[in-house]
């Protein structure tokens, strides 16, 4: 079973989704305008997902599944799974293994369109990342402090879109100079996460990714993620972030305050911090 074929890979209106071959980058499988179940990890089985994409236009590797639901031909492969923006460009993806087709039928939403049933795995796409991507798909991550409002969990996810988002993003522009001064709110720092939400900000702008645990922050530190060393973090509201910044993880008798550890990592790479 085969439908249209376009040789664009640019997505045209109302396509939100497009799958591309991890092994061949010219093996383009087509667009999707809808997404089901790719944030919801089925019971027992943490990576595994079941998708359902609905307005398809599948080709390449994944078209030539089709004809073979139900059998061992029916496994596509890995893949980049894409997010698009509105004009149909790439703003972010997830690396999926082992896309399989186990159910094809016509789509609703157009005809000479195809609805598919996936199975694949991924462990980067978190419960709730699906806003954040809608977000990102409507041009609506224009202004700072979006994600203020959010759980914890939902800080969590919104990080992970940041990070999986960061290389489109950040396409063509160089880091900003050594020397600058990045200005980091401390207010709204409630926790750790908030903190990699704040300085993602502070450095990249809005919806920006500098780290979301110790390791990639340092890692970032280390350049080609949006800041030279050294420069200097003007930490406002810090009193009330050190307050916040303790990891429950610790036993109660030794608990190690985050914010020193992070104060650490910035001298250690030649950061100046300005405590306000």
């Amino acid at each position: 079973m085969q439908t249209a074929r376009r040789t664009s890979d640019r997505g045209a209106e109302g396509e939100k989704y497009a799958l591309r071959s991890d092994e061949n980058e010219a093996d383009f499988w087509g667009f999707a305008r809808e997404a089901e179940g790719l944030f919801a990890p089925l019971p027992n089985e943490a990576g595994t997902r079941r998708v359902h994409l609905a307005g398809c236009s599948p080709q390449g590797g994944l078209g030539k599944s089709l004809d073979h639901v139900g059998s061992r031909r029916a496994v596509a492969g890995n893949a980049w799974f894409e997010f698009l923006d509105a004009e149909g460009a790439t703003v972010g993806s997830y690396f999926v293994n082992d896309v399989t087709v186990v159910e094809v039928q016509p789509s609703a939403l157009e005809p000479g369109l195809l609805d598919l049933t996936l199975t694949l795995w991924c462990h980067q796409a978190l419960p709730g990342a699906d806003r954040v991507w809608n977000l990102l798909h409507a041009g609506r991550i224009n202004r700072t402090g979006i994600w203020h409002g959010l759980s914890a969990a939902d800080r969590r996810a919104w990080l992970s879109v940041a990070l999986w988002s960061r290389m489109y993003q950040r396409q063509g522009r160089a880091d900003a100079p050594a020397g600058q001064v990045f200005a980091l709110d401390g207010h709204r720092i409630v926790d750790i996460d908030s903190f990699y939400c704040a300085i993602g900000e502070a450095v990249n702008g809005p919806g920006g990714y500098f780290g979301w645990n110790l390791d990639a922050l340092a890692d970032c530190l280390r350049g080609g993620w949006g800041a030279t060393t050294p420069f200097t973090l003007q930490w406002e509201s810090s009193a009330e972030a050190r307050a916040h910044l303790m990891d429950s993880r610790s036993p109660s008798a030794n608990k190690a305050a985050v914010f020193d550890l992070l104060l650490e990592i910035f001298e250690e790479r030649g950061v100046r911090v300005v405590l306000r």
